[in-house]
């Protein structure tokens, strides 16, 4: 699901970077691990202790050998907790003039987590206690150490790795055919990054494994339209100090990060069905929109500008937007909303009823799989996978946390949306804090069901969006309307942003 990216880039002991540091303490969150998880970690990362299909121990010298793929990881700049890696390649039959006569074969691998992590151990435990990363616009707050998030676990580039990886065969279409999954040694080729490779796949010079990167993308967009799927392209903010000031900037994402996404939607699609054929797993489900939230949406993008055919369905609208654009930024930002109520679904025997297990922005049952250096539950997700793959039964460890797995997710999550809702409120409050009494135009957004005078505004520039109440005795707010409005408070790390009526 789309988060709300944020950057800054002023310095240490700027005032942006010290009321982040302050936010920390306010929310309780840890600066360092246990002394025995840590211990655990560097230990581990020394000597990793490889599951085998037996339950024994196996070592990373009777891992099957699959160092040979040329491997190569695509993430953002600086990037060291590197999840996956991948190598694209045509299957044979496929003719070389492009005619549909055979497909594709994608090998995805997955950081190896339980290789490193003992179950029931300091590390696990207070693996289970963070769930995931926390993402702050100055650093990141890691679920593991980074002796294993950014080292030993990690598919950093010319090091052998173990991995769990998967082999999903394609048609000629980007159509799922079949699928393997095992643990093996891999090693990753290249670190890549996406302006990087976007760059040598508009000059036409990125050799195959790569070029496929796009071809398979498209294709797989073109299945997700088909089937009613909802991928929101949704913006990164950037916060640039400038002599003392701040700005907030919109950054779209480059279509290679699309086609990326791709590959990880397939591959968590894939292990969803893996589970519920074995009738074990773990689903990341979404329920539909409830009823007059498209309608409310129309409103928003009449008043933004957004020309929404009434022909048009909103998973089509969404497609052709473009968020370079403000006005289609600020309505994917909103878009968002849609996308509220996810949750987790956990069965050991009986596997959900379909209506269940459907993600219904996905469109088909999803699971998440492929960040298991980030997110909690990905290293339960590749454990169930290989079982299932494999025939087997899942390890017991695994099937003893699946009840509470989706409660802890839950918590994990809602912890992850305070950490942005406060980073969001501390630098817009940064950006507008000597703008207090100037009045801006914006956007009315949302209205309270109980009180119409209470709402929130997406101003028109810059890209905030707060909290708005009507002037006094005014009338109630317009929903999907443009109103001038006053900003009233704005002081980083006390007052979030509040605007009112003017």
């Amino acid at each position: 699901m789309p988060r709300l990216h944020m950057h800054v880039t002023d310095a240490a002991e700027a005032p942006l970077r010290v009321a982040l540091h302050e936010l920390r303490g306010r929310l309780e969150i840890p600066d360092h691990f246990p002394p025995t998880a840590q211990a655990e970690a560097e230990s581990a990362a020394r000597a990793p202790r490889i599951p085998a299909a037996d339950g024994a121990v196996a070592t990373e010298h009777t891992l099957e050998d699959a160092t040979d793929l040329p491997l190569f990881t695509l993430d953002p700049p600086g990037s060291l907790d590197l999840d996956q890696a991948m190598f694209l390649s045509r299957r044979p039959g496929r003719g070389s003039s492009g005619s549909k006569t055979g497909g594709y074969r994608v090998h995805y691998a997955i950081a190896d987590v339980a290789s490193f992590v003992t179950p029931g151990g300091a590390l696990d435990a207070e693996a289970h206690h963070r769930v995931t990363t926390l993402y702050f616009p100055d650093e990141r707050v890691p679920l593991y150490p980074y002796a294993l998030s950014e080292g030993a676990a990690s598919l950093l580039p010319d090091r052998d790795r173990p991995a769990v990886l998967w082999q999903l065969d394609l048609d000629a279409d980007g159509a799922l055919t079949d699928v393997r999954v095992r643990r093996a040694l891999v090693r990753s080729r290249a670190k890549l990054d996406y302006a990087g490779v976007q760059r040598i796949l508009d000059d036409g010079t990125a050799e195959e494994p790569l070029a496929l990167l796009r071809e398979i993308g498209l294709l797989r967009e073109e299945l997700e339209v088909a089937r009613g799927a909802i991928s929101l392209n949704v913006p990164e903010q950037e916060i640039v100090e400038e002599e003392g000031c701040y700005r907030l900037e919109y950054r779209a994402p480059l279509p290679a990060y699309g086609w990326n996404a791709q590959l990880s939607l397939l591959t968590g699609m894939a292990a969803a069905e893996l589970m519920l054929a074995s009738g074990t797993g773990i689903l990341r489900t979404l329920p539909t929109a409830p009823d007059g939230s498209v309608a409310r949406l129309r409103l928003t993008a009449r008043a933004l500008g957004v020309d929404w055919p009434h022909h048009t369905s909103y998973a089509a609208l969404i497609r052709a937007l473009d968020p370079r654009r403000p006005a289609h930024a600020a309505f994917l930002q909103e878009c968002t909303a849609l996308l509220r109520g996810a949750g987790y679904t956990a069965f050991d025997g009986t596997a959900p009823p379909g209506h269940e297990a459907l993600h219904a922005a996905v469109a088909a049952p999803y699971a998440h799989a492929t960040a298991p250096l980030r997110r909690l539950v990905d290293r339960y997700t590749s454990e169930l996978c290989l079982a299932a793959s494999a025939g087997v039964d899942a390890p017991s460890w695994v099937r003893r946390a699946l009840a509470a797995l989706p409660r802890e997710m839950e918590l994990g999550t809602q912890r992850a949306n305070q950490v942005e809702r406060a980073c969001v409120d501390l630098v817009e409050a940064a950006l507008l804090r000597d703008r207090i009494g100037e009045v801006f135009e914006g956007l009315v957004v949302e209205i309270q069901e109980t009180d119409p005078t209470h709402g929130r505004v997406h101003l028109v520039d810059p890209a905030v969006i707060g909290p708005v109440e009507a002037a006094p005795e005014g009338p109630a707010l317009p929903l999907g309307r443009r109103i001038p409005v006053r900003l009233t408070e704005a002081e980083p790390g006390h007052r979030p942003v509040r605007f009112t009526a003017a």
